[in-house]
């Protein structure tokens, strides 16, 4: 395996039972543990409200250590793709059927038009669109490689809720319903790339959506948590 991944590397470490050191959240001085046992190992992975949006064949972006592809694959067919090599290996040992080493943001690259029926990502990996324009293109290519029926459910922060200023890395905007977050991980010596994430109000996720082909028809939110939210998109 190539490149820096501390993320990916602790987690495979914690899947194998091999990680000795904590996986850590860096934002200048600030310091979090990230808690790889509650986020990728424990708890159930679907719900009714997401079965009853998602069909397949289902694109899993962004899949991590495949706990929604794992509950999905036993329904219709489910393809898991995450970014890290580790993470895919990680996957596939844990009985992931379809896990592949694919960028989330080179789909139209990867796949073929109409290719899947639904698409899911858990994560709020979508904020590493960088820019309104880059979700767009995000959504413009997520649109080609689904049906004409299609829907999917993508989760975000909301830079308008209060609770979005605690996370770590929060980095305030003018602009009203954006603001980012910028973090890195360490792990065992290893220090990743730093992160930015772009934040989108539910508004500025409908902004975006306009001419990609889909439209914001839900919103959801965390009952503990109001800043996280998933919305769903249909297309037009």
């Amino acid at each position: 395996m190539t490149g820096s991944d501390p993320y990916g590397h602790a987690i495979h470490d914690h899947h194998r039972g091999k990680r000795e050191r904590p996986l850590l959240e860096r934002s200048g001085d600030e310091t979090r543990e990230h808690p790889i046992e509650r986020f990728y190992f424990t708890g159930s992975s679907g719900d009714e409200w997401t079965e009853s949006v998602l069909d397949g064949p289902l694109l899993d972006i962004g899949a991590g250590t495949g706990r929604h592809a794992l509950y999905f694959q036993d329904r219709f067919e489910t393809v898991a793709i995450d970014v890290s090599e580790r993470l895919v290996e990680t996957m596939r040992e844990r009985g992931v059927e379809d896990a592949r080493h694919v960028d989330m943001f080179a789909l139209r690259e990867t796949f073929g038009r109409d290719r899947f029926c639904s698409a899911v990502s858990y994560g709020t990996q979508v904020g590493l669109a960088g820019s309104m324009d880059g979700l767009r293109r995000f959504l413009a290519d997520l649109a080609f490689v689904t049906t004409p029926e299609a829907r999917t459910v993508l989760d975000a922060y909301d830079p308008n809720h209060k609770g979005a200023i605690d996370l770590l890395g929060y980095r305030a905007d003018p602009t009203p319903g954006l603001a980012y977050r910028l973090y890195w991980f360490e792990y065992d010596g290893d220090v990743s790339e730093p992160l930015l994430f772009r934040l989108f109000s539910p508004d500025r996720f409908r902004e975006a959506a306009i001419g990609t082909g889909w439209r914001v028809t839900e919103i959801r939110r965390e009952p503990e948590n109001g800043h996280h939210y998933r919305a769903v998109l249909t297309k037009r």
